[in-house]
């Protein structure tokens, strides 16, 4: 059945709108693949910093706005979170602009973090201007990484074309591994401090 996908032909047809809408979703994972590819000559990195940018900006745009008009009633019902809201809302009453900017850079902060921006009534033009920022440095960070992890693997493999699909599929595992285990170590010490 897989020996007639032609996993260059996809990359290269979908890879930009599989970037933009994987750092829409969450967005690491997709965006050190885009760095590969654009490493392989499959993808260009720019454009691939461009529409993760983009897409990391605008999905925390939408977070940020649903937390300001929702927060209230959304976010005391977030209880397996409320360690990361008190966190972030600490973070933005001590320093705003920092908070806003590194938000996504926090493990476990992402998808939470500007909901309690926007419910602790941040000025829409702050978070926007310093977000756009926040967005470009994690975008040029994590396809940078990939890009160099491209060369990397270049230097050990030789040349990866052969290699695109598992390597793919080796870095989401290695995701999936990772989140797990950050997940159930999380756990643990909350069942600890019950």
């Amino acid at each position: 059945m897989f020996e007639h996908i032609d996993f260059n032909h996809l990359l290269a047809t979908y890879g930009y709108l599989a970037v933009f809408i994987g750092c829409l979703l969450e967005g690491e994972t997709i965006l050190l693949l885009g760095g590969m590819a654009a490493h392989q000559h499959v993808l260009k990195l720019l454009p691939v910093i461009g529409y993760a940018s983009l897409a990391g900006m605008l999905g925390d745009q939408l977070l940020f706005w649903i937390g300001r008009y929702f927060g209230a009633r959304l976010l005391p019902r977030l209880h397996k979170q409320q360690a990361v809201i008190d966190r972030v809302t600490q973070m933005i009453n001590q320093h705003p602009a920092v908070s806003i900017f590194s938000v996504r850079f926090l493990y476990g902060m992402r998808l939470v973090g500007p909901m309690v921006i926007g419910a602790c009534k941040v000025s829409p033009l702050k978070f926007t201007c310093f977000n756009a920022l926040g967005a470009a440095a994690w975008a040029t960070l994590f396809a940078s990484a990939g890009y160099w992890a491209g060369e990397f693997l270049e230097g050990m493999l030789g040349d990866l074309k052969p290699y695109r699909l598992p390597i793919a599929l080796g870095v989401i595992a290695l995701m999936v591994v990772f989140a797990l285990a950050r997940h159930l170590r999380a756990r643990n010490k909350a069942v600890k401090s019950l």
